[in-house]
This record gives structure tokens, C-alpha cells and sequence, in this order.
């Protein structure tokens, strides 16, 4: 495959591509279509008025938004005129915005609107490097520094398209493509340098792993200064011309899934936790018919799936039984938008075995990836009829991995990144001898499955000297259905503990349930009685010195606003044990 941005001209531009459907936006109550010739067009015009601002290649440029076509416009845009574009997080702070557009030297950001404008112009001062300040469709503002959308695009009107042309055709593989700024779970965010050949190969990989056609379409609402959306938004599409819906926001996620029934899904593990709750919440009241016939549906469900997780096929009487079931669920699974869906996948973080089995219940087989920014987003992938529940599957196509003596997983391949900018120590430390150390803990089995057992900067190191990996405790807490969070905690004390968020749909049920009259939920006898129980009971699946012995209910849920989750829903766990030190400590007293 060529470059994206030349495969993506090839759509805008080829006969057999211009006219498909590329993406969609909703205004009002309609859905509006653009095709393959009119997103290219749009693109074409950003990389002129780039180039007329002078952006040359290998400079950079940000980009501050939800999910837009304006976001992916100038990413191919920037790429195409050989720069390099870098996502920021719309949840970050002024701060935190200043210190990505300074660190990555960009001379231009787009933002979204008013909101994120304020962020970059109060911290203009510190920005001396930066030169405009673009705003996407919908917002305008008087300022010396700041175009409007139309304004920005009329600049580069003079600019002859063959100087675009230009740039896409000298375009070489190993020339950057785009920064990736970490989460930042440990420190700064760093900034993961991403080459041209790293995107073709993970996108045109990705694309006969999962099947993707240019029938398919996805729906894109993950914040796309990750990866994994990037390789579900723009790369992969690209690769196969298919569509993109833009969710409205992350409100209108739920409304967005039923109109639109994607038929590929992206979701990180708390998106699929959410619908769990859900389902199981509205099957509690099931009775009669209903309360027989799903259940049975389920069952036989999760039969199959079972058996097309091993690349066989149900048949005889489990066939038959399967067509009626089947029937029976693409109706339930309409109601969450999920009805026309071939591949769903889970990535970015752990995920429970027991979420994935009960999904394949639904006759929904979520299939786990595991990877990092650094490696394009894939290091292994549970491929339909090759899954196994609990693991992270084989190696991705092309992807070499083995396990160090430590335990650590290395990997080595076409997706492993050039290395971290301005950063020499970081990349000396992470890329050694062109293995990529992941910092991730794993095993390897018989078949070839990856199983992560924890991350080495997180192990626990009890008072004892035994060491525990916090990740398989903290899903088994998870799985207990009042919980929404769980951060383990022991390292240099006796004995584990752990800090637990409640689910509000799920207590608000339980609440009713046992008649429980105090507002402070998390101080509710009743409700502590409970987790103990379920606690004690997830205790006998570990180790004596993997037992939680205390826990204390958080007053609130964590939240990206508290910097205690990434944007992707990861725990940042120095900032849980910062922000609840006081908390902690009374555990331990």
C-alpha cells in the first residue's frame, strides 16, 4: 500500500473511489453524506493555505477537538504537505495544552471553538514558537493571531494543487507521520514519533484481520489523539474506502449507535462495562415468555460463539437452534446499536473475561487488542476464529513478541516507532536493539495467546517482599456489580487494600431494592455489608496475599477532570494515591 495520503488521493481522485460515501455528520435529524472527491477536496484545500503559511515538511502543526471532520481533514492535511500533526486531548487543561503545542515546536493549531481557543490564547505568552491559531466551522473570533475556517481557506486559494501533489509524491516511508503524546500516566506526556511506513503496515494489516470492506462503517466518538481511533477513524477507512460517522458528542453516544448500527466498533473496556450493566439491569425484570426465551437465546449464543472462537461452525440442531436465537437477539442488540456489527473490539485497557463472555452471549464477540502507542496501536489480536477470553491473542500479522527474563514483553516489527521526540534517554531505555520493551508483563502459551499479567512500574511490593501485579484483582472487582472503579493499594504494607468507586445505575437499583434511605451511599452499612460478602467471595479465586482484606468506598466516581483517568479511562494511579492520601493512610491505622 502506498502512503496514506496517497491512498487517500487515490480515493479523491479515481473514479472507481470519488463518488463513495466517505463521511457523515448529523444536523438536525438528518444525517448528511460526503463523498470520497469532497473530503479529499476539502483536504487539498487545508494543505494549500498550509503551505501559503508556510508549514514546510517535518513541521508541525496540533490540533485541539472532539471528533470532527475538521480534526481529520487537517491531520491528512498536514501529513500531506509533509508535516507532522499531534492530537491534543480536549479535556486538557491551558497547561497542559501550552506544554504540547511548545514541546512539539507547532507553528499552527486548529481548535474546535471558543472553549479550547481560551485554552491557547491564555497561554500565548508562552508560546513564542506558534504562529496561528485556526478555528474549525462554527466559530469565529476577532483576533490578530486567529482565522476562521472560510478565512483560513481562502488563504491558500493561490496556491497551485500540483505544489500538493508534489509534496504527497516525495513523501518516503520512513519520514514522520504523526506524534502521538502519550496519557501521561507516569509523568509528562512524551511524544511518540510515528513513521509513514508504520501507518501502512498497521492499517493494511488491520484491514484483512478484521475483515473490513468498503460496505463497512464505523462510528467514530474515542478522542482521536489516540491511535486506536485514529486507525478506526482515518487509516483503516482509508485503506479500504469505507465510511465514518462523527458522534455528536459523547451525550449523544447512545442515540448516535442506534441510528447509525455501525458494522465495525471500537470501544475501550468501560464502554463495554457500561452496556453490560445495562443489558443485565433490564434482564433482572424479565419474566414470563421473555424471561424464558432470552436466557435460552443466550445460552445458545454463547454456544456457537464458543465453538466459531476455535474457527468452527455450529451444526445439525445447535444450527437450527441458532437461526431462531438469532433473531430473537438482533433485536436486543439493535436497542444498544449493535445489530449490524461484524467486528467489535476492545482495546486500550484490560478487560474482564467475564464482560467478553457474556457479550458473545449476545451473539456480540468482542475481540480484545492489546498494543501501545508506540507500536501503532497492535502487538497481538484475538482475530475471529482465533479467540480465547482472558487473553490478548496471537502476535498481529508481521509482529514479532517475546518474553524477557523479567517477565516483560518485547516486541519488534514495522509498527514499532521511530522513538520519542526530543527525548534520547526515554527512547535508549525503550527501544533496545529494535525490540520495543513494553513495560507490560506477560506470558505466552502453547497456541501462541499473550495473557498480560501486569505492568512492571506498577507491581506491588508488599512489606513482606511479595510481589503483586494489581491488574487481575482490580477486573475480579470490577466484575461485582456495584462497582465502577477499583484501585488496589499495598505497596510497602502488610496487606492489600483497595479504593472502590460505586456504578450509579447499578446502586441506584440496589438502593430500591433493599430500601435504603441515605443519600451518602458510600457510608450505606448496607451497601459496605454487601461488597464485603462479594469481596470475601472474589477472595477465594487468589493467593492469601492477593486478598483484599480492607476496602473504602470514594465519595465520588474517578474523573478525567480530577486527572485521575486518561482520556482513554486509564488509572493514573500516583494521582488516585495523591489525591486520597488522607483516605489511605485511615486504612492502614
Amino acid at each position: 500500500m502506498d502512503s496514506i495520503p496517497s491512498q487517500f488521493r487515490k480515493n479523491g481522485t479515481d473514479s472507481a473511489y470519488k463518488q463513495r460515501k466517505a463521511y457523515h455528520i448529523k444536523q438536525g435529524d438528518e444525517w448528511i453524506s460526503f463523498t470520497y472527491e469532497q473530503y479529499y477536496q476539502e483536504a487539498v484545500q487545508v494543505s494549500q493555505s498550509l503551505i501559503k503559511l508556510g508549514i514546510q515538511p517535518a513541521d508541525k502543526i496540533c490540533i485541539l477537538s472532539f471528533n470532527r471532520p475538521e480534526w481529520v481533514i487537517a491531520d491528512l492535511a498536514a501529513m500531506m504537505v509533509g508535516g507532522i500533526p499531534a492530537g491534543i486531548y480536549q479535556t486538557c487543561s491551558p497547561q497542559e495544552v501550552q506544554y504540547i503545542i511548545h514541546h512539539s515546536e507547532s507553528k499552527i493549531v486548529f481548535v474546535e471553538n471558543e472553549e479550547q481557543w481560551k485554552k491557547v490564547h491564555s497561554q500565548k505568552q508562552n508560546l513564542p514558537q506558534l504562529t496561528h491559531i485556526i478555528l474549525m466551522r462554527g466559530t469565529e473570533i476577532d483576533d490578530e493571531m486567529t482565522l476562521s475556517w472560510d478565512n483560513f481557506i481562502a488563504i491558500g486559494q493561490d496556491v497551485p494543487p500540483q505544489q500538493v501533489d508534489d509534496r504527497i509524491d516525495s513523501i518516503k516511508p520512513s519520514d514522520g507521520a504523526t506524534f502521538i503524546y502519550t496519557s501521561g500516566t507516569t509523568g509528562p506526556p512524551k511524544a511518540v514519533m510515528l513513521c509513514h511506513e508504520n501507518l501502512t503496515f498497521t492499517a493494511t494489516n488491520a484491514v484483512n484481520l478484521i475483515e473490513v470492506k468498503e460496505t463497512d462503517c464505523a462510528l467514530s466518538y474515542l478522542p482521536l489523539s489516540h491511535i486506536a481511533e485514529q486507525m478506526f477513524s482515518i487509516h483503516v477507512p482509508i485503506a479500504t474506502g469505507s465510511q465514518v460517522y462523527f458522534a455528536e458528542s459523547l451525550e449523544k453516544l447512545p442515540e448516535n449507535l442506534k441510528e447509525v448500527q455501525p458494522t465495525v466498533f471500537f470501544g475501550v473496556p468501560r464502554i463495554w462495562e457500561k452496556f453490560y450493566a445495562k443489558i443485565t439491569d433490564a434482564m433482572t425484570g424479565l419474566s414470563g415468555v421473555k424471561g424464558v426465551l432470552i436466557p435460552w437465546c443466550m445460552g445458545v449464543a454463547k454456544q456457537v460463539n464458543a465453538l466459531k472462537n476455535q474457527g468452527r461452525e455450529a451444526k445439525g440442531f445447535l444450527h437450527l437452534k441458532y437461526k431462531i436465537a438469532n433473531r430473537v437477539l438482533t433485536k436486543l442488540k439493535a436497542r444498544i446499536g449493535l445489530s449490524r456489527a461484524h467486528m467489535c473490539v476492545s482495546g486500550a485497557a484490560p478487560i474482564s473475561a467475564e464482560i467478553l463472555s457474556f457479550m458473545s452471549s449476545l451473539d456480540i464477540v468482542v475481540h480484545e487488542v492489546y498494543g501501545q502507542s508506540e507500536d501503532c496501536g497492535p502487538t497481538s489480536f484475538n482475530r475471529p476464529g482465533n479467540t480465547k477470553f482472558g487473553t490478548v491473542g496471537p502476535a498481529f500479522p508481521g509482529v514479532q513478541i517475546k518474553i524477557a527474563d523479567d517477565g516483560e514483553i518485547l516486541v519488534k516489527g514495522k509498527n514499532v516507532f521511530m522513538g520519542y521526540y526530543k527525548d534520547p534517554e526515554a527512547t535508549e531505555k525503550t527501544l533496545v536493539d529494535g525490540w520495543l520493551h513494553s513495560g507490560d508483563l506477560g506470558s505466552i502459551d502453547d497456541d501462541g495467546f499473550l495473557t498480560i499479567t501486569g505492568r512492571k512500574k506498577e507491581i506491588i511490593i508488599t512489606a513482606g517482599g511479595k510481589n503483586i501485579t494489581p491488574k487481575n484483582i482490580e477486573a475480579a472487582l470490577k466484575d461485582i456489580s456495584l462497582v465502577s472503579q477499583a484501585v488496589v493499594i499495598g505497596d510497602r504494607r502488610k496487606f492489600l487494600s483497595a479504593l472502590i468507586t460505586l456504578d450509579p445505575e447499578a446502586t441506584e437499583k440496589f438502593v430500591k431494592e433493599n430500601s435504603i434511605t441515605t443519600k451518602n451511599f458510600h457510608e450505606s452499612a448496607v451497601i459496605i455489608d454487601y461488597l464485603e460478602q462479594q469481596i470475601q467471595e472474589m477472595n477465594k479465586r487468589f493467593k492469601k496475599v492477593e486478598n483484599i482484606r480492607k476496602f473504602k468506598l470514594l465519595p465520588r466516581d474517578l474523573t478525567i477532570e480530577d486527572k485521575e483517568l486518561t482520556p482513554t479511562l486509564k488509572i493514573k494511579r500516583r494521582i488516585v494515591y495523591k489525591n486520597w492520601a488522607e483516605l489511605i493512610e485511615s486504612i492502614y491505622e
